[in-house]
């Protein structure tokens, strides 16, 4: 890669690469495989993603959502499980979710591993024989055409005997979408088909707050850093009391995740949060994952 050592900025945006089998004429089929030098470095560095995925590498992890809404019937009744994709590298070590799709997302593979995870989520979920309903994250900047999407997602969801209605679309990374209409459409379109969607990181500033008028998401899951020692904190309590109240008027259903205490979790309860989430219930079943 030391031809592009000294590219720097909009040299690598802008300069055009594209491979061939050698020879010295350009045909259409490489003109058609023109990429940006940027893309073609980050592709280069990432292709460990290619790799991992092509090897089934990977495996997905399932965090149990706890239903607390009649509590004094019903003690902590598994509501359902967010699926957590997970690549392992060479050694066997898992890489931290944040990095992989950090670095697709350069490498314009997003689209690719992002189908994959959620793929993964439905096929190890119906094998688990999971019987509750499963949350599936989906980055909206992966989303060029929520049609072939919802096509390659439907399909998996049928082979593996399950419903669309069994399945729950988390939108992450909201900050990514390109505009609020063109996330609005995404999921429309998907609630159309029977597929719930959920919103995550309300509370992490504009992202979440201002969106969730806008989208009327079926649940809304609390940012975790809001949560974070909420039980000691008066004015993480305060907005927590006013999200709540407003999602309740609009009928979305409330779920609180990183709940790590038996104190925040009380805490959320007495707010009227509708489920909670987190390593204080889940810390078994993260373990309990199911290899491909």
């Amino acid at each position: 890669m030391g031809i592009f050592a000294e590219f720097h900025g909009p040299e690598r945006f802008n300069t055009k690469v594209t491979t061939t089998d050698g020879s010295t004429e350009l045909d259409l089929e490489a003109v058609g495989r023109l990429i940006s030098a940027d893309v073609f470095i980050n592709r280069y560095k990432s292709l460990w993603i290619v790799e991992s995925v092509r090897e089934h590498n990977y495996e997905t992890w399932f965090q149990p959502i706890v239903d607390i809404r009649d509590s004094a019937k019903h003690p902590k009744q598994i509501f359902a499980h967010e699926a957590l994709f997970r690549i392992r590298d060479k050694t066997g070590d898992i890489i931290p979710p944040s990095y992989v799709f950090g670095v697709a997302g350069h490498s314009d593979l997003l689209f690719s591993l992002d189908l994959t995870a959620r793929r993964s989520a439905i096929e190890h979920a119906a094998v688990a024989k999971m019987g509750t309903k499963i949350f599936v994250n989906f980055d909206p900047a992966s989303i060029y055409d929520p049609a072939y999407c919802l096509r390659s997602t439907a399909a998996a969801i049928e082979a593996a005997g399950l419903k669309n209605s069994d399945v729950v679309f988390e939108v992450t990374e909201t900050h990514k979408a390109k505009s609020v209409s063109h996330l609005k459409g995404i999921l429309s379109f998907y609630r159309n088909a029977g597929v719930e969607v959920a919103l995550d990181d309300v509370g992490a500033g504009w992202s979440g707050l201002n969106l969730l008028n806008s989208l009327m998401p079926d649940y809304m899951k609390f940012d975790m850093e809001l949560i974070r020692n909420i039980d000691v904190s008066s004015s993480q309590q305060k907005l927590v009391k006013h999200l709540v109240a407003s999602a309740k008027e609009n009928g979305i259903k409330v779920i609180a995740e990183g709940i790590e205490t038996q104190a925040e979790a009380a805490c959320l309860q007495e707010l009227a949060a509708d489920f909670l989430q987190g390593y204080y219930f889940g810390k078994r079943e993260l373990k309990q994952k199911l290899t491909r």
